[in-house]
């Protein structure tokens, strides 16, 4: 059977039906309406962000609510907009002090704006004549600025722009960067603020045209097809547009602008209940620090999720390029930057995957021989911000576990090599260089194990000394220490001590007496490795630290606070925490921070393979035994009997036996 994809239809009424229906294009043109008639939106008004808000907590009337940020582009006040739609009314509206408050995401529009006014300025210009370049083939990368020295930029929304040589439309600009120039634009007043230029240094000549048959040669011919076919179709269905049922579990999906693929009320179905899990998870911040102090690239870092919404550089995905085997589409529909309705076709792909084996014995005194196969639905987006394409994986397992996996690729940001070598750049090719720098998320899991009644527990492996009791020096344990309020909450990883989380209720016990609940599994690798006392380290507070637990708050979504963009810091989970509540038996949300350090490679050039990092929930005590004992033996292929365990196959083999 050809993979087919399947496109899933709007239901109006499911959507009426559920909090947590995707935006409609109806919906965005009444709130675009809604904010014309009110005077908020007009020629000189743009939309930075308009996202659905979810329910607040035990809200059970209809209400949806859409929360939208307004940039003025002749430099007033941004405001911070509440609609209802179910109302037809404006809710509430903020006048924000950006020298306050910090910028509104990065606009598009605003990326041409670098490039354009740089083009006519006589420093640009005189820059660009002294390396012998022609401004018509030059690129200026548009990027947020963060918060530095420089007081005239408080209270002016500022990109800066960096140089690259682009010989011919389908030529890769990164491969050619323009070091030792940087220039500082104010896109509203439109002013280039300042152009520092140190000095001319060597161009990269060597292109880096990844699908050039120079770089590619001879195309591999020894790959045979590979046929993922399910002729009856996928195991989950699909109703009211976005709330999945899959082998136990059940989950609606939700997109976010700024967040992408948010996922509700995550349940698994446990005989005659269906047990909550998390409320709502989702990828909350992303930022990306670079390592390189020249100054002409010590300012790079970006908050690729708070800065330029990672939700409206979605892909649209193609089946067999994107996505393989039997696959469900989903479209969101996000607004432009003037209210106007944009979808964002098959811009979310969902499928199941056989995942090898799930559990397996002989055993030498039944004689039973027992396996069964692993599978999982994943549910994924992939986005395009610059020159690195990420790809966000939500998996769900039979066995209860979720896992969250990013995928980095793309095209690595480039700067020339120096002569005498580099202690922060690596060398990719003749002369060209990548910087060091980090890719850093903030998952936030607003969690619900059996209901909002949840605490956090602390475990490390103990090692035992040697010595009464432990006479032979074998034994080691475990300690568990609950986490009671906020300030208790800012935890490290230690990988030495194993350490996990338990993220537990206390007035749900399985059948031994212990409180179910779920642990969290990280990676363990470095958070973010600027000084303390750095900028970045001010603004992406929560990347110091691989997790915080917080008290829930309708308010206290972000990581990074509200409004990113040039904000100088202390917004977010640093504020959140200094209230210091209490987190033991509450309402909470687990933040955990993990990420990559990207050291580029040589083999990471000109087009990068794909790097992973993430983190797994697998339960802990949640269920009573094995949740998958019910699973049955494989059936898909004739190569595996299926009898029941305990019986034999046909020919006298045990059951589960595979030749």
């Amino acid at each position: 059977m050809t993979p087919t994809a399947t496109e899933t239809a709007t239901d109006a009424t499911a959507i009426e039906e559920s909090q947590y229906a995707l935006a409609t294009g109806a919906e965005i043109s009444q709130v675009q309406g809604i904010l014309q008639a009110a005077g908020h939106l007009g020629a000189g008004k743009r939309i930075a962000y308009l996202g659905l808000v979810d329910p607040a907590r035990g809200q059970s009337e209809q209400d949806r609510r859409f929360r939208v940020f307004l940039h003025d582009i002749s430099g007033g006040a941004p405001t911070d907009v509440l609609v209802s739609v179910t109302r037809g009314e404006i809710l509430s509206s903020t006048k924000l002090d950006t020298k306050v408050s910090g910028e509104l995401p990065v606009l598009e529009e605003e990326f041409e704006v670098v490039e354009t006014l740089l083009a006519t300025d006589e420093r640009w210009l005189a820059a660009l004549a002294a390396r012998d370049l022609d401004v018509e083939k030059v690129r200026v990368a548009p990027l947020s600025a963060g918060v530095f020295e420089y007081d005239d930029e408080r209270g002016r929304r500022i990109l800066r722009g960096l140089a690259f040589v682009q010989d011919f439309p389908e030529d890769s600009a990164w491969a050619h960067p323009v070091d030792g120039l940087v220039a500082y634009v104010d896109v509203v007043n439109k002013e280039v603020t300042q152009v520092i230029d140190l000095g001319v240094m060597p161009i990269p000549a060597e292109h880096g045209n990844y699908t050039d048959p120079e770089l590619t040669g001879p195309l591999r011919t020894t790959q045979k097809p590979i046929s993922i076919t399910q002729p009856e179709g996928p195991s989950f269905t699909v109703t009211g547009g976005n709330h999945i049922e899959w082998e136990k579990w059940s989950v609606d999906v939700g997109f976010d602008v700024r967040e992408g693929v948010v996922l509700h009320n995550l349940a698994f179905q446990d005989g005659e209940t269906k047990r909550p899990i998390i409320n709502r998870a989702s990828i909350a911040e992303m930022v990306v620090p670079y390592g390189d102090p020249s100054p002409i690239r010590s300012w790079q870092n970006y908050f690729d999720t708070g800065e330029y919404l990672v939700g409206q550089y979605a892909n649209s995905l193609e089946l067999g390029c994107d996505c393989l085997g039997d696959i469900t589409y989903l479209s969101p529909v996000i607004s432009d930057a003037f209210g106007n309705p944009r979808e964002i076709r098959n811009g979310i792909c969902m499928h199941e995957e056989d995942w090898g084996i799930l559990s397996k014995h002989s055993d030498l005194w039944t004689g039973i021989n027992y396996t069964r196969r692993n599978r999982r639905l994943v549910i994924s987006f992939f986005t395009t911000i610059g020159n690195y394409d990420y790809g966000f994986y939500w998996y769900l397992y039979l066995d209860g576990t979720i896992e969250f996996e990013a995928k980095a690729t793309g095209v690595v940001f480039t700067s020339a090599f120096p002569e005498g070598g580099s202690d922060n750049i690596s060398q990719l090719a003749p002369g060209l260089g990548a910087p060091f720098h980090q890719h850093l998320f903030s998952a936030r899991l607003d969690m619900a194990i059996d209901g909002f009644t949840n605490r956090v527990e602390e475990e490390d492996v103990v090692r035992q000394a040697m010595g009464e009791g432990n006479e032979r020096g074998n034994a080691f344990s475990r300690k568990r220490t609950v986490l009671t309020k906020e300030s208790e909450a800012v935890r490290e990883a230690d990988a030495r001590a194993g350490r996990t989380w338990i993220i537990s209720n206390p007035e749900s016990k399985n059948r031994l007496g212990e409180p179910v609940g779920y642990k969290l599994h990280s990676e363990n690798q470095p958070t973010l490795l600027a000084d303390p006392g750095s900028s970045i380290a001010k603004r992406a507070a929560f990347a110091t630290k691989d997790v915080w637990v917080t008290r829930y708050s309708d308010e206290e979504r972000y990581p990074t606070g509200d409004f990113v963009n040039q904000h100088s810091g202390g917004a977010g989970l640093p504020a959140y925490v200094a209230q210091d509540r209490d987190i033991d038996g509450q309402d909470i949300v687990l933040w955990h921070t993990f990420g990559l350090t990207h050291f580029p490679r040589v083999e990471d050039w000109p087009i990068m393979p794909v790097d992973t990092v993430g983190f797994k929930l697998r339960p802990e005590g949640f269920f009573d035994r094995s949740p998958v004992l019910d699973v049955p033996a494989n059936v898909s292929g004739s190569s595996c009997h299926s009898a029941a365990a305990g019986e034999h196959g046909e020919h006298g083999e045990p059951a589960g036996h595979c030749h």
